[in-house]
């Protein structure tokens, strides 16, 4: 049904969305992360690393294998650009004990894949501490060449140039008597969210009120939605809720 709902300009041959932020060139990717040519740097936000067995520990059990497949999503990522840089922003493992859990073969996944690279973790609520043997830097805010980098987005109407994750937003769109729902980044053209990148992350719907903030002028609000072959940019007067 996506493909009933047309293309942006800028969007190329892959499905990638090419767009100016804070003067910056930087590329949408169809798996949820971002790309910023110029700094060779990825970005992607909330992995959850491990919450397949934070809930096993409770009782729910879940496959175990969130945690390899994101990595291996991550990889096919990495593997589509040239990426000096790659930036989490926040809640990459989802709980401050997750690297007591995390497979011997998953860590080493992770380190074949920081090679040759710097790698920065931004903490998030989920984890304020990251543990070494996850390698790289961690930090709670990054500022670069005009843009701010943030977990959790700032909800304040004079934010500036800010990239943030934290809310996981999703679409929700009607159309012919069927619907479909997916995940999906949202900006203005002060603010991006990213959508969460994590197997088994899911989403909110921007309609709920946790995105009010960002919705008092929906004219400036841009959605695009995650689709299996590319990106598809939705009006935000198509979307419902829940």
């Amino acid at each position: 049904m996506l493909d009933t709902v047309m293309r942006g300009e800028g969007a190329d041959a892959s499905g990638r969305l090419h767009f100016d932020f804070g003067g910056e060139k930087l590329v949408l990717d169809m798996s949820g992360a971002l790309y910023w040519p110029a700094q060779e740097t990825l970005i992607v936000a909330d992995l959850h690393l491990e919450k397949g067995s934070f809930y096993a520990r409770r009782g729910q059990f879940l496959p175990p294998y969130d945690t390899r497949e994101t990595l291996e999503r991550l990889a096919s990522v990495l593997e589509r650009y040239d990426v000096r840089t790659l930036i989490a922003l926040g809640d990459s493992l989802h709980d401050a004990a997750a690297h007591e859990r995390l497979a011997t073969e998953d860590l080493a996944r992770l380190r074949e894949l920081q090679k040759s690279r710097d790698w920065i973790w931004v903490s998030g609520n989920h984890d304020p501490v990251i543990d070494g043997c996850f390698g790289g830097m961690v930090t709670d805010v990054l500022a670069l060449n005009g843009l701010v980098l943030r977990h959790e987005p700032s909800a304040k109407i004079d934010a500036c140039n800010e990239i943030a994750g934290h809310l996981h937003p999703a679409a929700k769109l009607r159309r012919h008597g069927t619907s479909i729902r997916r995940r999906c980044f949202i900006g203005t053209p002060a603010q991006l969210i990213l959508p969460a990148f994590g197997a088994y992350t899911g989403g909110l719907n921007i309609l709920d009120p946790a995105f009010e903030w960002l919705l008092t002028e929906p004219a400036a609000v841009s959605v695009w939605m995650l689709g299996h072959d590319g990106l598809y940019p939705v009006p935000v007067a198509m979307l419902c809720a829940d």
